[in-house]
């Protein structure tokens, strides 16, 4: 598996150069997630210099991650209509960038927000929207030769491993993969306390279909109702060794980014994680020591 991280850039993706890439090796990490506002017929040469410059460094360009919304699901049909048209042209985008896949977000009926809760976003009918844009979705990412990596969360349409399960069964197809990114699924606290099991959940259910990882970590804030926050890896309660473990079973050349993090937090979110594969007996590819590059 790959240490990777989404951040330390200092914008979109027409951002990284040279510099930026070999920044990103000397903290440690081996990939990069790239973040596209734009995924519009990007220049040739641009997109040329940001491949050397991954190259440049020995950093892997695998996942791209676009800015269309939550759409996907709006019962608006020009609205989803637009973000299914973004995600498509995120995959060929990917597919120019030299990626390997593209983050899908699956929305939410609330205006405010992609990952905002909303009474709606357990329903059937969102749930269906949310298939169908998927399937086209698709259909697009296996035309350029890419896959798509869709998360889920307690707030949105893919609130559980077994409702994501049922996407994946529902869409059926070979281009649709997972982002496993356990912490968004916290939504009470015996799943809090116990969040190992909620891991096995997930592994058990959607292991199949993953192909890349989101690293974070949560904790639980004192007051009279229960309210979660995200926390540096190694900080909180997320059982980041059975975490790395069960990934390595399901996926050992995944890409695993820590993300969520301002870039001054991101070197102890490192130092957490690597402790973790320490304490997992897990060593990373291409392993990710500071090197003077």
């Amino acid at each position: 598996m790959l240490l990777g991280v989404a951040g330390l850039t200092p914008g979109d993706w027409t951002t990284v150069n040279e510099n930026v890439t070999r920044a990103v090796r000397k903290h440690g990490f081996r990939a990069l997630q790239l973040r596209v506002s734009e995924p519009f017929n990007p220049e040739p040469a641009l997109a040329e210099r940001v491949k050397n410059a991954f190259g440049a460094a020995g950093l892997a360009l695998s996942q791209t991650v676009g800015e269309y919304g939550g759409g996907l699901v709006s019962a608006d049909e020009s609205l989803r209509r637009e973000a299914v048209e973004a995600l498509k042209r995120m995959t060929a985008f990917t597919r120019i960038i030299g990626g390997t896949n593209t983050y899908l977000r699956p929305g939410s009926m609330n205006p405010r927000g992609a990952w905002m809760p909303h009474p709606d976003n357990r329903s059937d009918e969102v749930f269906d929207r949310l298939v169908r844009s998927s399937r086209e979705a698709a259909r697009a990412a296996a035309d350029e030769g890419v896959m798509l990596a869709v998360e889920g969360g307690a707030v949105c349409p893919l609130f559980s491993a077994v409702r994501t399960r049922e996407f994946f069964d529902a869409v059926d197809s070979p281009s649709m993969g997972y982002n496993m990114d356990p912490v968004n699924y916290v939504s009470d606290l015996e799943t809090a306390y116990d969040s190992t099991s909620l891991l096995d959940d997930l592994f058990d259910q959607l292991g199949h279909v993953t192909i890349a990882a989101h690293a974070k970590d949560f904790a639980v804030e004192e007051g009279l109702l229960p309210h979660f926050k995200e926390a540096v890896i190694g900080e909180g309660l997320l059982d980041q060794a059975t975490f790395l473990r069960r990934m390595l079973a399901v996926r050992p050349d995944a890409h695993i980014f820590i993300e969520h993090l301002p870039d001054e937090l991101v070197p102890a979110a490192r130092d957490g994680l690597n402790a973790a594969a320490d304490r997992a007996e897990i060593s990373w590819d291409n392993p990710p020591d500071c090197l003077n590059l």
